[in-house]
């Protein structure tokens, strides 16, 4: 039977070159989006046209309720989880934190912080030996932000990418006896539309100067890191964060 992994986030961008590269090399994939169910199933689509097993699970991470029972279709539809992608997040209009709002900072750590926590419980509930599990492995999507601060821009976002990365660690050495390891990886400027969310489309190419490689990343180039920390290569590796960002 094949390993099972679940990827939130995974209609576009970073978790669907994510979903399409694990179902590739050997799992089964469960397709998490909030709204986007027409995206989430063309990368089903794609996935089953190549000759993968995926199915599309919509919930959105910060409510409690939508995430117990996405993880319960997984369990029905798939069967026991063995690896776990906290990629859903999401950012906003570049700001001030003078400019912010309360509802900015609710949603962003609601979603960004929250969510990765509701899915990281739920997923050792299944994958730890601690609770009858066969272990796993649990990858969280940080940002390059939460060593930078992005000042002027997105403070919020890079403050809830930095309390991934002590997730991270915290957890990785929480559950490292029970067969799970947690790494992050930390991209740089990527090309995605997540940049068009917060209002700049031309974000990723704009600030290509500002990286050593002087260019943008791609969302492939994050789903490769995700795929080795998630493979019996990186098998001494838990509590790492990845950096992949062209040397920013």
């Amino acid at each position: 039977m094949d390993p099972v992994l679940l990827v939130t986030g995974a209609s576009r961008g970073i978790g669907a070159a994510t979903a399409r590269t694990a179902a590739a090399r050997g799992w089964a994939v469960a397709v998490n989006y909030t709204h986007n169910s027409l995206a989430a199933d063309e990368v089903v689509r794609d996935i089953r046209a190549a000759g993968g097993n995926a199915i599309t699970v919509q919930a959105d991470v910060a409510d409690e309720a939508q995430v117990l029972a996405m993880f319960k279709k997984v369990d029905a539809k798939l069967g026991r989880l063995s690896g776990l992608v906290n990629n859903a997040g999401v950012v906003d209009v570049a700001s001030r934190v003078d400019e912010m709002s309360l509802a900015r900072w609710q949603r962003m750590f609601a979603i960004n912080v929250q969510g990765t926590f509701l899915c990281a419980r739920e997923a050792v509930r299944r994958m730890s030996t601690k609770h009858g599990g066969d272990g796993g492995g649990i990858v969280n999507i940080s940002s390059v932000a939460a060593t930078l601060g992005s000042a002027g821009q997105y403070v919020d976002y890079a403050a809830s990418k930095a309390a991934v990365d002590t997730f991270t660690l915290g957890l990785a050495r929480e559950v490292a006896t029970e067969g799970i390891r947690v790494n992050a990886v930390r991209p740089g400027i990527i090309d995605t539309e997540i940049h068009a969310s917060g209002g700049q489309p031309d974000r990723a190419h704009r600030m290509a100067t500002t990286v050593p490689m002087q260019r943008p990343g791609t969302a492939q180039e994050i789903a490769n890191a995700v795929m080795w920390l998630l493979s019996s290569e990186s098998s001494y590796s838990t509590g790492a964060v990845l950096d992949v960002t062209g040397g920013r």
